[in-house]
């Protein structure tokens, strides 16, 4: 059996990440979207789940100074309850941490008890309610909030890592 690959989302996996998006999510970000986050989206972070070619999960974050936002996490229906959003997610706050983040933060329907076990597993606290949060049926939203992020990789390196002259 192949290894799940985890690596930072780009262009080319916009449509994979849209079909995710769409047979995930009751109101789906459109797949212009995501191009707009890939291209134009300077605080947008993703990565993805890749399995044999195929993306099978995703999850993003907006990282502004020291604190990240996630936006989604989401996987395939087919490939849930195989940890692949608990290495997503440990791994999206690995990277942030990486680039200097010291807390992330995150909404979750107040009926997904599976993702709001997952977060608190990874560490995450509730921190209060937005009311009526969700669109699609006015579902209440609980903001989860880390503060305990991962130490940084020292060896972390990017396309866009700038090196001071020495």
């Amino acid at each position: 059996m192949s290894e799940v690959i985890i690596r930072r989302m780009t262009l080319d996996d916009v449509d994979g990440v849209h079909y995710i998006e769409e047979n995930t999510f009751p109101k789906p970000w459109s797949r212009d979207s995501f191009v707009q986050e890939m291209t134009k989206n300077h605080c947008a972070r993703y990565l993805v789940a890749e399995l044999d070619g195929k993306i099978i999960g995703f999850a993003g974050a907006w990282i502004v100074l020291d604190e990240a936002h996630v936006t989604n996490i989401a996987v395939l229906k087919d490939y849930r309850g195989q940890k692949i959003g608990e290495r997503l997610t440990a791994e999206l706050m690995q990277y942030a941490a990486n680039l200097g983040v010291v807390y992330m933060t995150l909404e979750v329907r107040r009926s997904n008890l599976v993702a709001q076990n997952l977060y608190k597993k990874l560490n995450f606290e509730y921190v209060g309610i937005r009311k009526k949060y969700y669109e699609d049926n006015g579902e209440d939203a609980f903001l989860f909030c880390c503060q305990h992020m991962p130490e940084i990789n020292p060896d972390f390196e990017e396309a866009e890592t700038v090196h001071e002259e020495e």
